[in-house]
Formats: structure tokens, sequence, C-alpha cells
């Protein structure tokens, strides 16, 4: 465990074998700003990590340096041991990496079928570095994991509630048949019995085999689901460790409340 006042967190690569994704000392801008702070960060095969931080640490930018959607100023993005930090966010869609952003990134004149088939035209082709999935039909998946999507197929963008945009973007990142996802924000503005809806899915892409990244705020929510988690605050990672070793941290836990 590292925490506030400890040693900073090993490079990514000393995280272990069989890491699939990791951040190396990444520094991100967005315009003037210098957001990400050398951050490290890393993903083993078949682990579940979650971010936590409040609004404005620094989660989501740190979800667009790995998928390419902000320029890394320094510091390395690594995929299965291959450096992809200068990798456009298309090809690394291709290898393996699948996103579904706070936002939802919904289009509104889409249907929910035009959305999944968006990440049907990604995924064929030959994955490099070795990004292959453990999702053999993509579309049974999708269903055991939103059986409600089977009747929404036909419904625009426009038309859903925020739940249904969140089911429709991790559907459509699981259509690409990653071997990594990413989750942003995933339980955010969800109903206590909808976010506990969404842990089950969470589980079930666990039990797939599929590495996942997650950036929530809330820590409860987090502990949920986590193997491991980060917490970050003011673009540096503060603390890594298991969830149970984060409640006892009363520092870390005060600075993720605010």
């Amino acid at each position: 465990m590292n925490a506030i006042g400890s040693a900073p967190p090993p490079p990514a690569e000393a995280a272990g074998p069989g890491t699939v994704l990791a951040l190396r000392d990444v520094n991100t801008f967005r315009g003037p700003a210098h957001v990400l702070r050398k951050v490290s960060v890393s993903v083993r095969n078949g682990e579940t990590v979650c971010l936590v931080g409040r609004n404005g640490a620094g989660k989501t930018t740190t979800m667009d340096s790995i998928m390419g959607l902000l320029p890394v100023r320094s510091g390395a993005v690594v995929y299965r041991g291959r450096e992809i930090t200068a990798l456009g966010p298309y090809l690394r869609a291709r290898m393996g990496i699948g996103y579904a952003p706070d936002d939802c990134g919904i289009f509104p004149d889409l249907t929910v079928a035009e959305h999944l088939r968006i990440g049907q035209w990604l995924a064929p082709g030959p994955r490099a570095a070795g990004g292959g999935s453990a999702v053999a039909d993509p579309a049974g998946a999708i269903y055991d994991l939103f059986p409600e999507l089977r009747r929404l197929l036909g419904r625009k963008g426009l038309h859903l509630s925020g739940g249904e945009k969140k089911m429709v973007a991790i559907a459509r990142s699981m259509a690409l048949r990653p071997a990594v996802l990413l989750l942003d924000e995933a339980f955010e503005g969800l109903a206590p019995a909808v976010v506990n809806r969404f842990a089950d899915a969470v589980r079930k892409i666990q039990a797939m085999g599929i590495s996942m990244l997650i950036a929530e705020s809330n820590v409860m929510s987090a502990a949920k689901v986590a193997d491991r988690l980060y917490v970050i605050d003011r673009g540096e990672i503060i603390f890594d460790g298991t969830p149970a070793e984060v409640f006892r941290h009363e520092g870390v836990m005060r600075t993720i409340r605010g």
C-alpha cells in the first residue's frame, strides 16, 4: 500500500507479471492546465482496478490519456508490453481497449442497434500485440449483461434515460470484444438500486476474464467491485492498495470526501 506521506507508487512495469495496461509517469495538460502529474497506474490480466477521486481530480483526463483522446506530454502508455503513447484512439480500440466515457458518448440520432454496430465495425481484423479478447460471443454477452437492451434496439439515443445511455455505452464497448474495458463514472447519477444493478454487470464482466479500469467518485461504489484501487487528487496518485486498506487510512478518506 502507498498513501499520503509515503514513497511514491512504483513505475507501471513494476506492478508485477501479467500487466495488461499501464501508465508510467504520465504528464498530461488540458490547454495550459497541467492536470496529470507523473501518474503511474497498472491493471493486471483479469483484474478490476478503480481510480477514485473527487470531481476535477484527474480521473477523466487519465482515461482520455489512455485512449489517446488527449496527448501525453511525457511518460508512456503501455498495452500488453507495447508502448502505444503515439497511437491514434481508433488503433487502440482495434487492439482491444474498450471505453465507455463519462458522458456516455451517445449519438442522439442513432438507434441502440446502430450504436452496437459501431463497436462491431471496429472489432474485425487482426489485433496487434496479442490483443485477443475473452468475449467469444459479444451479442450474447451484451444481452446477458443488459437483457433490457433487446427491447430498446430501435430506440434513438435522444430518447434514452441516463441509465439506459450508460448501458448502451458499456454494451457498445463490449461489442468491440475488448481485452481491457475502461469505464468512466459508470455509477454516477444512478439511484442506489441501479448502482447495484451496474455492479452486478461489472461482476459478470469480471467473470469473463476482462480486465477493467473504472473511474469512480464514490469510494463505496468502487469498493463493491474493485480488486485494487488508486486514489487520485489534484492530478497525483496519493494511494494504491485494496479497498479494505483505503478505509483504514483516515487521511486518504478525508481527501476523497473533500
